[in-house]
């Protein structure tokens, strides 16, 4: 597994981006799925620095560890902010997307992109640390036989 350390700035989201891409392209991620995947990892990543460090008065790394076997890519994004579960989050729902765009809430939208562009997203609070995992399938499913 690949780590690369990135300080929690938002001067860091275009190297966590390159790093993604090119982890992607050497998988062999398709154009459609690696620009899902880059965008979902964006999201989170801009969520991790703006809301768990700097809204927090905090500050530290994020860790992006990337692996490729039996056929998926995985991306983990880990960090040391506050806590946070983005699949205890209240998503978008119809209602949501019914209003005009002036009359809707902010917030929401980045993890509902995420979860929904992805193939998996998995998140966990381990050691003290954040561990989001996307997951992207790189080969497609076997026929049945």
């Amino acid at each position: 597994m690949e780590r690369t350390t990135f300080p929690g700035t938002l001067d860091s989201l275009e190297g966590i981006r390159l790093v993604v891409k090119e982890q992607a392209q050497q998988a062999g991620l398709a154009k459609k799925p690696t620009y899902a995947l880059l965008l979902a990892v964006d999201e989170i990543a801009t969520n991790i620095i703006t809301h768990g460090y700097d809204e927090n008065g905090g500050s530290g790394p994020v860790d992006v560890l990337i692996s490729h076997a039996d056929g998926k890519l995985s991306v983990t994004l880990e960090d040391d902010a506050v806590a946070f579960d983005p699949l205890k989050h209240t998503l978008p729902d119809e209602q949501f997307f019914a209003q005009p765009l002036e009359n809707r809430p902010i917030g929401g939208m980045g993890i509902h992109l995420t979860l929904n562009g992805v193939d998996e997203f998995k998140y966990e609070y381990v050691n003290h640390r954040n561990r989001n995992t996307f997951i992207m399938k790189t080969e497609p499913a076997s026929a049945p036989a």
